[in-house]
């Protein structure tokens, strides 16, 4: 499903305009353990592939009134790709798209936004990634 939501700048930002040949959604949130353990295996990959055509859209399910927990995670982590959030925590439209029931949760999707796989991590994820780019 496409969406739009606020990043951290407040700046509407579309699902759409941040396609790539591969794309990441990655639902995640400031005070999710795993999201955060597993943040230093996404940037590597996003540094090692962003070049080749892979692009990652963050989507926080960080709740209202805790932006500043949101945009410190972001920091601390280095997670220098898009990042959204409508601060709504469970209740985010997003995540209800998307039929999110634990996170952290990632989808694959090709250059036309067709999901190709979902909740990778880690050694599974880059191998995916990198065998959608050399297509």
């Amino acid at each position: 499903p496409s969406f739009t939501a606020k990043n951290v700048d407040g700046k509407l930002v579309s699902l759409k305009e941040s396609l790539g040949k591969v794309t990441i959604i990655d639902f995640w949130a400031s005070w999710c353990s795993p999201c955060r353990q597993e943040n230093p295996n996404v940037v590597a990959l996003y540094n090692e592939f962003h070049a080749k055509g892979l692009n990652i859209i963050g989507v926080s399910l960080d709740k209202e009134g805790e932006a500043s927990k949101w945009k410190e995670a972001i920091a601390k982590d280095k997670l220098t790709w898009t990042q959204v959030s409508n601060l709504k925590w469970w209740e985010d439209p997003i995540a209800r798209a998307y039929n999110i029931e634990s996170i952290p949760a990632t989808f694959v999707l090709d250059a036309n936004g067709i999901i190709v796989a979902k909740d990778l991590r880690g050694a599974e994820l880059k191998a995916k990634v990198a065998e959608l780019l050399a297509k």
